[in-house]
């Protein structure tokens, strides 16, 4: 049992000394897994990685029992993946600029979609396929939020390294088309 499951289970039965353990111990890869989320993200964000990992954290902290690691880095992953889409939810409300988007005045081309508007669709298509392909999109969520390897999102799922590999083509295909026909 890994040092990391074995304080999940101290915080289950109620040792509050544990939980300041299990941010020692995942701090550095939860950083990285929000680092690389940030990444994709347009520049001069207010949320960085530390920021993003604390706000995470603190919506996971005693709220739930984990049954393993990888249980709780899969359900931070969520988390992180709500924190960004709740964002980006926020900055098309009218009340925060609704579609404006700031741009200095040496840049001559504007975006014709803004980010948000891409996190927020790529969000409702992943809602509309977590719906009808539970399993698959759970495939999604390991490899795309939590950064997990093929093998390693299919030794989770309890899946061979092939159908997880058929399911990730067959999801990115689902995702992509719903995304080109939005409009239609």
């Amino acid at each position: 049992m890994s040092d990391v499951t074995q304080i999940l289970k101290q915080i289950d039965s109620g040792d509050r000394s544990a939980a300041e353990q299990l941010l020692g111990l995942v701090y550095d890869e939860l950083r990285a897994l929000a680092a690389a989320k940030l990444a994709s993200e347009k520049p001069g964000q207010t949320l960085d990685a530390t920021a993003l990992v604390h706000e995470a954290y603190l919506r996971l902290a005693g709220k739930q029992t984990f049954a393993d690691q990888r249980h709780f880095f899969c359900v931070a992953a969520e988390a992180m993946r709500r924190i960004l889409i709740d964002r980006a939810r926020q900055k098309l409300r009218l009340k925060h600029g609704g579609q404006q988007e700031r741009v200095p005045l040496s840049v001559v081309d504007l975006a014709t979609q803004a980010p948000a508007d891409d996190l927020v669709a790529l969000d409702e298509a992943f809602e509309r396929f977590a719906a009808v392909e539970p399993i698959k999109a759970d495939l999604v969520k390991l490899r795309y939020f939590v950064g997990l390897s093929e093998e390693e999102a299919a030794a989770t799922l309890g899946i061979s390294r092939a159908t997880a590999s058929r399911y990730w083509a067959y999801a990115r295909a689902w995702l992509i088309e719903s995304l080109e026909n939005k409009g239609d």
